[in-house]
């Protein structure tokens, strides 16, 4: 900080310190960081562009946050439900509902179902509110309708794409490092096939498979052979909704 001639502001800065449940509970561990002249307590979760982070990874603390903020986003449209046509709220809903559930999602990837539940309520509850319907009713012909893809397809969707975009090229260099290319293809009878990523194996499935190196792989691999070669992003995307959303819902 002091190369770069910035200055600590300790009022505004976060520390978190991230370690399974188990250890968390140890307390040997530090309490504080040391920066400087200034010492950062550690909290028990941290805001990064955006996105909260809990030191055990459960992410349910931004999960509980975005949640809270679509609801009062929900509530104000459904004030005015009345006065919109039916296109109108699905384009409100899109842009102030859909866009908070697929911020940073990618890094909900691996989470169980019970933990991304609440917003997929909250997704239910959109589809509702677009056609005017009860509580009671299901939502799955809603979403059906809508064509829109689940919570847990929508992450699955935003890693694919990611891992696509490191094959390409396109991406960033330090996530091209963490996806590397499957090494051993000349041994294998699918040597032909280009795109396939290299699987890591990993001790603890909540810091382990999570991670983009081991749950990126994982998911690509599984995907067709015509999607993982799609020519481009945008025909890329096309396939691999229609493939998610054809998965759920079939």
């Amino acid at each position: 900080m002091t190369q770069n001639q910035l200055k600590l502001n300790d009022d505004k800065t976060e520390a978190l310190l991230l370690s399974p449940s188990v250890v968390s509970e140890d307390s040997s561990l530090p309490t504080s960081i040391s920066v400087g002249q200034h010492t950062i307590p550690f909290n028990d979760s941290a805001r990064n562009l955006g996105f909260i982070l809990d030191s055990d990874l459960s992410m349910k603390t931004h999960i509980k946050a975005v949640c809270q903020l679509a609801h009062y986003e929900l509530r104000r449209i459904s004030s005015i439900r009345r006065f919109l046509t039916q296109e109108a709220t699905k384009t409100l809903v899109t842009s102030c509902i859909l866009s908070r559930l697929d911020y940073c999602n990618s890094l909900l990837m691996g989470t169980d179902k019970a933990t991304i539940m609440p917003m997929q309520q909250i997704q239910n509850y959109a589809a509702r509110l677009i056609f005017g319907a009860s509580r009671r009713q299901p939502t799955t012909p809603f979403l059906r309708s809508l064509h829109w893809l689940p919570v847990s397809e929508r992450i699955k969707f935003k890693v694919c794409c990611v891992c696509f975009n490191t094959l390409t090229g396109t991406a960033p260099a330090y996530l091209s490092e963490l996806l590397p290319k499957y090494s051993n293809l000349a041994k294998l009878r699918s040597a032909s096939d280009s795109k396939q990523l290299q699987e890591f194996n990993y001790k603890r499935k909540t810091h382990g498979f999570r991670s983009l190196k081991v749950h990126g792989p994982h998911l690509w691999n599984k995907l067709p052979y015509n999607i993982r070669h799609a020519e481009d992003l945008p025909s890329f995307k096309a396939m691999l909704k229609t493939h998610l959303f054809r998965q759920h819902f079939s």
